[in-house]
């Protein structure tokens, strides 16, 4: 006769544990990888994501799910296999290693020219032209004020760099508004770089907005044209 006591016991479920072969799923796209690998940076989000007391996320076939663009992932898990710094891609890779906080890559990536171009050179430029981001903004509103049927607008820009610059465009800033032409201003600014460098930045940063624009000198009336203005800009819009 058996004893209860002697009976083996099943033991008891515990949390599920985490292969060392990991699948993942992020943002669509698979990968295989080791739970080695995206421990490798201790008190980075990665890492967190697979501690032992992080809450995991699946698919429905049981991969681990990230939801972040899976394309530039497979950058980040090179990085961490092989210390491999990528090439291509870089401001989209750069996001991801900031989120992920792997921070000896992010610091890596800001070395190299597009985000170090970007970071340190031309947004500490437009950091010192009062009220950029706002002025684009405003840009945008105007010009989809006057998209009604349209197939462009414009969008008047006065652009100058120094204090001369700026006394000299007044009288025609003043005869415009009185015209009830509604003009968009930047600057004076203090940095080296110049208005056609400001108009670069403001094309740009519009375009990677996803609108469709170009920018020629704007022509006065005869009236300034004995002494023209050379300050002003005219922004096109096309929608179609």
């Amino acid at each position: 006769m058996i004893s209860p006591t002697s009976v083996p016991r099943s033991p008891r479920p515990g949390p599920p544990t985490i292969s060392t072969v990991v699948e993942l799923n992020v943002g669509g796209e698979f990968y295989t990888t080791t739970l080695g690998t995206l421990r490798k940076l201790p008190g980075s989000k990665l890492a967190e994501m697979f501690s032992s007391s992080a809450k995991a996320c699946t698919d429905a076939e049981g991969r681990f799910f990230i939801d972040r663009p899976g394309t530039y992932f497979r950058p980040i898990l090179d990085y961490l296999r092989s210390g491999q710094v990528p090439r291509q891609h870089i401001p989209e890779v750069y996001r991801e290693a900031q989120f992920y906080e792997i921070k000896p890559l992010v610091k890596l990536l800001e070395d190299t020219p597009q985000i170090f171009g970007e970071q340190m050179a031309r947004k500490q430029f437009l950091l010192r032209v009062p009220g950029y981001s706002e002025n684009l903004e405003l840009m945008v509103r105007l010009a989809r004020a006057e998209a009604v049927a349209a197939r462009r607008s414009s969008v008047l820009v006065c652009a100058v760099h120094t204090e001369e610059e700026d006394a000299q465009s007044a009288e025609a800033l003043r005869a415009l508004e009185a015209d009830k032409k509604s003009v968009v201003k930047f600057g004076p600014w203090k940095a080296a770089p110049d208005t056609d460098d400001l108009l670069h930045c403001v094309e740009m940063d519009i375009k990677a907005q996803g609108y469709t624009v170009f920018y020629e000198r704007y022509q006065f009336e005869k009236v300034f044209r004995a002494r023209p203005c050379l300050s002003f800009y005219t922004f096109v819009f096309t929608w179609w």
